[in-house]
C-alpha cells in the first residue's frame, strides 16, 4: 500500500513538472511525444484520423474523447497503463512489440536518441526507467489538455 503511494505520488510530481515544463516555453513535451508516438494512427488532433488510419483493420480511437467517454473524468490511471503496456491494447502490438517499439520500455540501454532535457529530469541516478516514466506522463498531461468537454 505504501509502495503504492509513493509510486503515485512520484508520478504526480513528474506531472506537475512535465505541465510546468509544457506551459512556461513554446515547446510542448508531451504533443511532441504524442506526434512522433501517436499521431500517425491517431492523427495529430488525437481524433483518430492519422495518415496510416485508412489501412488499420480496426480504426484508432478518438483520443480526444476519452473523459467524455468516462463520465466526464479523464482516465489517467487507464491511459497510463496502456502507453506503458500493462493494460493491453491489440492494435498496439505485444509489450515486447508495442506499435512505437522501445520508446516507452525502461530497458537498460535505451536503443535511441532521448533529449537531454530528459536526462536532467531524470535526475543524478539517469534512471532510463524514470526517463521512460517522464515520457509516457508527457503523453498523458498532453492528452488530458486536448480532452473535448
Amino acid at each position: 500500500m505504501i509502495t503504492s503511494c509513493l509510486k503515485w505520488l512520484m508520478i504526480a510530481g513528474l506531472t506537475a513538472e512535465i505541465a510546468g515544463a509544457a506551459q512556461a516555453g513554446d515547446f510542448d513535451i508531451g504533443k511532441s511525444e504524442f506526434e512522433s508516438s501517436c499521431a500517425s494512427c491517431h492523427g495529430t488532433d488525437g481524433k483518430g484520423k492519422g495518415p496510416v488510419s485508412e489501412q488499420l483493420k480496426v480504426p484508432p480511437s478518438d483520443l480526444t474523447m476519452l473523459a467524455k467517454n468516462n463520465n466526464g473524468v479523464f482516465p489517467t490511471d487507464a491511459v497510463y497503463e496502456t502507453i506503458y503496456g500493462s493494460k493491453t491494447i491489440p492494435a498496439h502490438g505485444t509489450r515486447e512489440m508495442p506499435i512505437w517499439g522501445d520508446r516507452f520500455n525502461p530497458i537498460i540501454n535505451l536503443p535511441h536518441y532521448v533529449d537531454p532535457s530528459y536526462w536532467k529530469m531524470a535526475g543524478p541516478e539517469q534512471s532510463p526507467e524514470v526517463v521512460v516514466r517522464t515520457r509516457i506522463l508527457a503523453v498523458v498531461d498532453y492528452l488530458s489538455r486536448i480532452q473535448q468537454k
